[in-house]
């Protein structure tokens, strides 16, 4: 399983000579058994990759990991219907080989100075670290849900006092029997909404609750307002018998409905901040510059968005205009035929939320590519004394 450290692993790692190679696989449904045309698909890739290297002196220092990604290519047959991401450097001695959800845009084989993270921040993108977690009034489940992979953290229980309302003479104590009941629930509730607020303090970004319909009104006040903040909702589910896939099954029209809400009202605030002169940065250059001035809070990007652009070789300065020397040091610059990955690396390294936009005319519209800010640089009070 690739965890958010493999990948700041990743974005940290430059190879100098070009030689980083990554490979994407995404299993699809074979005319035989003996998935001969993955292997011609892969083969294919790898040509066209050892001829640009070629063109780029880089031949040498990518041709064996090619081999090792072609060898690995005739032993996948579907890889038990899991995507597969490799990431290599012989130069350097680095291999590092990841399954991931089917979810890939297609199998791809890149060679470049950096590492291709598209697909992987694609995969990745919104919900970072979740927990789901099922509630009765006898006991709580918790679960972690990283991309497609689900597992069980923890397990309480409770006992509730066997009382009802037929207790006492002709039920006089029926009423402050069942009343005492309701506040042990109330009490148990708490203890969980407060074990949830102590998994938000370690590090969990995202929850979601699982119950009988009857029992959310009655846990939904209990939970703490930062975990309130952070909730994707909730859904119906039995919490005593439920599966780890049911769990996983019931909960993902939840984060799916929340991704799509939250995409459509990211692109919405970030276009009016952007026209409000406050917390948007709108197109490439603008971006670019927030990036540089530690602003941005939330990259978006769309699923299309691609851009030339130059990097210096110095300090690494990203610009938007391919001119060849750097406007921050004045040492020469090296041409980057698609911006994008440069952006992710930037956005990864620096621990920037990365959310991609797909199929948002509006956004198009915009440039495809823009920031929420955490604050406008130029917006200080120091920058306006300076006016």
């Amino acid at each position: 399983m690739i965890t958010r450290e493999n990948i700041r692993e990743l974005a940290s790692f430059e190879s100098p000579e070009g030689c980083a190679l990554s490979f994407y696989y995404q299993p699809f449904t074979p005319k035989d058994k003996s998935h001969r045309e993955e292997a011609i698909l892969v083969k294919d890739q790898a040509r066209n990759a050892l001829r640009e290297a070629e063109k780029n002196g880089r031949c040498a220092c990518a041709r064996a990991d090619l081999e090792k990604v072609l060898d690995l290519a005739e032993h996948l047959h579907g890889n038990s219907g899991r995507a597969k991401a490799v990431f290599a450097c012989n130069k350097q001695n680095f291999w590092r080989e990841f399954d991931l959800p089917a979810r890939l845009p297609g199998t791809r084989l890149v060679i470049n100075r950096q590492f291709h993270l598209r697909p992987l921040t694609a995969i990745n993108e919104v919900l970072p670290r979740r927990s789901i977690v099922l509630v009765d009034k006898t006991r709580a489940r918790f679960f972690e849900l990283w991309m497609d992979e689900i597992r069980e953290r923890e397990k309480l229980t409770t006992e509730l006092p066997r009382r009802g309302r037929s207790d006492g003479f002709a039920g006089y104590d029926a009423g402050h029997a069942q009343r005492h009941v309701e506040n042990e629930a109330r009490q148990w509730f708490k203890s969980v909404a407060d074990r949830m607020k102590e998994l938000f303090d370690s590090g969990y970004e995202r929850f979601l609750v699982g119950c009988r319909e009857e029992n959310w009104p009655e846990f939904e006040p209990c939970l703490h307002p930062y975990v309130k903040q952070r909730l994707l909702g909730h859904f119906a589910i039995d919490p005593a018998t439920a599966t780890a896939d049911q769990v996983r099954t019931a909960a993902e029209p939840v984060i799916a409905e929340f991704r799509l809400n939250r995409r459509a009202g990211l692109v919405r605030e970030v276009i009016g901040e952007a026209h409000r002169n406050s917390r948007g940065a709108l197109g490439l250059r603008r971006v670019l510059r927030s990036l540089e001035t530690g602003e941005v809070q939330t990259l978006l990007l769309a699923q299309n968005f691609a851009a030339p652009a130059v990097q210096c070789a110095n300090c690494g300065h990203l610009d938007s205009h391919l001119v060849k020397n750097c406007a921050v040091c004045g040492r020469e610059t090296r041409e980057l035929a698609d911006v994008a990955d440069a952006l992710l690396v930037t956005a990864v390294r620096n621990g920037i939320e990365i959310v991609h936009i797909n199929n948002d005319r509006e956004f198009d519209a915009v440039g495809g590519v823009a920031a929420l800010l955490r604050f406008r640089a130029d917006q200080s009070t120091e920058a306006k004394k300076a006016v």
